[in-house]
């Protein structure tokens, strides 16, 4: 037989067979509306990243100092349709656009514009796509869409012609507003502080159960004869 000490074999046994039981309950639908370990912690994460991801009324605060900034840029988009809809989202923003097939020329108050780009952001950000379809005819996740390809173009055409100042805020809009509300649309928000028990549960209980597979490992391995022993130091003659 391979087992060389029983002992320790059994137990790395024990250790495995208990880390798998547990694995399968996690696996398993638990909670009462079919969700499992697995679901239920990635959706509470989920949650407690948007919670802490909400920048958007400290960028409107920011952006207060851009009212009556204007600004000018020329932007290329990938597909005429693309930018059909960016001129239109423009025009509302009350920004002048001119529309030749892929190619915008913007130009207006920057302030003003990223006002209605942040509020757009602020109500996606909260799960209401149903106002941006009220305000432009179509799902809100597309118009967030393409107000990160426009802003995208903006900052670097920005950054081409040296107006560092205004890059950096289109770029913030675009980062901590734009981005966090189309990634976090259909996710209910929460706050680490409300979460702080389970939360640090899941992640105490994540630690031990890592550890709980290496002991198991560690102990088949031990019951097998395979060990890691201290090389003993030659001494020279």
């Amino acid at each position: 037989m391979l087992v060389e000490n029983k002992k320790p074999f059994f137990t790395g046994v024990f250790y495995g067979i208990s880390f798998l039981a547990v694995l399968a309950v996690i696996f398993s639908p638990i909670f009462g509306d079919g969700r499992n370990g697995l679901v239920f912690s990635d959706d509470m994460f989920n949650k407690l990243s948007k919670g802490s991801s909400y920048f958007i009324p400290k960028i409107i605060k920011g952006n207060e100092k851009n009212m009556g900034k204007q600004f000018s840029v020329t932007i290329s988009l990938d597909k005429p349709e693309v930018a059909e809809k960016a001129a239109g989202q423009f025009k509302k923003a009350g920004s002048d656009v001119r529309l030749d097939g892929s190619t915008l020329k913007i130009s207006g108050d920057l302030g003003k514009t990223l006002a209605v780009i942040l509020k757009d952001s602020d109500s996606m950000f909260n799960n209401d796509s149903d106002k941006l379809k009220a305000d432009y005819g179509y799902d809100g996740k597309e118009v967030l869409q393409s107000w990160w390809q426009a802003l995208s173009k903006m900052d670097k055409a920005l950054k081409k012609d040296g107006k560092i100042p205004e890059s950096k805020e289109v770029g913030a809009v675009m980062k901590k507003a734009v981005e966090p509300a189309y990634n976090f649309f259909g996710i209910q928000s929460q706050q680490v502080s409300d979460k702080i028990g389970i939360m640090s549960g899941l992640l105490v209980f994540y630690v031990i159960y890592t550890m709980w597979w290496g002991f198991a490992i560690y102990f088949l391995f031990e019951g097998f004869g395979l060990s890691m022993k201290k090389a003993k130091v030659k001494k020279e003659i």
